[in-house]
């Protein structure tokens, strides 16, 4: 559907997370032998992999006085120890191991979560374990594609979860935001398109015969070393719940039939993103920039990286600014926009998500 003036407000509080889902605990390579402790879903999960490579997330508190297990160590096959009285647990989180006595408490277990290693992330979910579907994990398949390659970062974000996927909905603000980058008149001034397919959420723009930013005009020159001109750029944004958004972006000479289909006169990155509430005020961002040319090129791989790296950085400044607003205004009024349609449907998403939980959507 075409996006058309909104007519309602909602109230800028914080917005809770669905539970009965997948995130993002951490990159694959962060998860060694030795325990690590990230907060997800405002409860803190330590992680740790077993000797034979599977990644385990277990809640990060001993049964017997709460110790931090991430502050301990790995033994035996999949096994955690205690640091703080020796307790030790499987993979599973039951105990199997008491110091000083042999028998064990049937209760001395702590929470183990569904984890799947998929796409260079360890994904993890918080909610009923029953409903843990692998085939629910979002789909990031450029990740791991012989035909594409990049690389990317985690950014701490000092703001809700939401705000970030608001930032990524709506790409109209790189014209102010980032217009020594990727910023240009056009993006406000072109016409979009809004879908919804259950839970996912498609934004398409297309832009054409218009000069390239010099982001773009630098990657086209990666692939065509003469290139000058006008270009037809497209930014395709695909939502899926609860919080994984990927951007089919790039440019092509103009008029070389890139809005039919045809980009090989072009060049065409994906912008991965997928965002870990960490608490309802704080974060964790994980993305990265794949491309589909020049794949042998390092350098590409890292100035890519660098340079939206930097992009990003002006992003994580606003969005601190916005979350630090909301709180001082916590009863205030968002009024909707025609370029607010994406990031709508997504709220509506993620309030119908948490009501099938039996839980309220937003946060205080």
């Amino acid at each position: 559907m075409t996006s058309t003036a909104a007519s309602t407000t909602h109230t800028a509080k914080i917005l809770s997370h669905p539970l009965n889902a997948w995130y993002v605990a951490a990159w694959d390579h962060e998860v060694t032998r030795t325990p690590m402790s990230r907060r997800i879903t405002n409860r803190p999960v330590v992680l740790y992999r077993t000797e034979d490579g599977k990644a385990v997330a277990l809640a990060d508190s001993c049964w017997h006085r709460l110790a931090p297990l991430s502050l301990g160590k790995t033994t035996g096959k999949d096994g955690i120890q205690c640091p703080y009285h020796g307790i030790v647990y499987n993979s599973a989180g039951r105990c199997i191991s008491m110091p000083a006595q042999e028998t064990i408490n049937p209760s001395a277990t702590v929470p183990s979560f569904p984890v799947v290693e998929r796409y260079r992330y360890i994904w993890v979910w918080p909610g009923d374990p029953t409903l843990a579907d692998p085939d629910l994990v979002p789909n990031m398949d450029q990740m791991d594609s012989d035909q594409w390659a990049g690389d990317g970062q985690t950014i701490h974000a000092e703001c809700n979860y939401q705000l970030i996927l608001d930032n990524l909905m709506d790409l109209t603000h790189e014209e102010f935001v980032h217009s020594s980058s990727i910023g240009q008149d056009e993006l406000s001034e072109s016409e979009f398109i809004t879908e919804r397919d259950g839970n996912k959420v498609t934004v398409t723009r297309w832009m054409r015969n218009i000069d390239p930013p010099p982001f773009w005009r630098k990657n086209m020159r990666d692939k065509f070393p003469d290139f000058e001109g006008k270009v037809d750029r497209w930014q395709i944004i695909h939502f899926e719940a609860p919080s994984t958004i990927r951007i089919d972006v790039g440019v092509a000479k103009a008029g070389t039939g890139a809005p039919e289909g045809d980009r090989s006169q072009g060049v065409n990155g994906f912008v991965m993103n997928t965002i870990t509430p960490e608490t309802d005020r704080t974060s964790h961002y994980f993305w990265a920039f794949m491309r589909n040319y020049r794949l042998d090129s390092q350098l590409i791989t890292t100035q890519l990286r660098d340079g939206v790296h930097g992009v990003f950085g002006e992003d994580e400044r606003m969005l601190k600014a916005q979350q630090e607003a909301i709180d001082a205004n916590p009863d205030y009024e968002f009024y909707n926009l025609n370029i607010d349609a994406g990031g709508m449907w997504v709220r509506r998403i993620l309030v119908s998500m948490m009501a099938a939980e039996g839980r309220e959507n937003a946060a205080k």
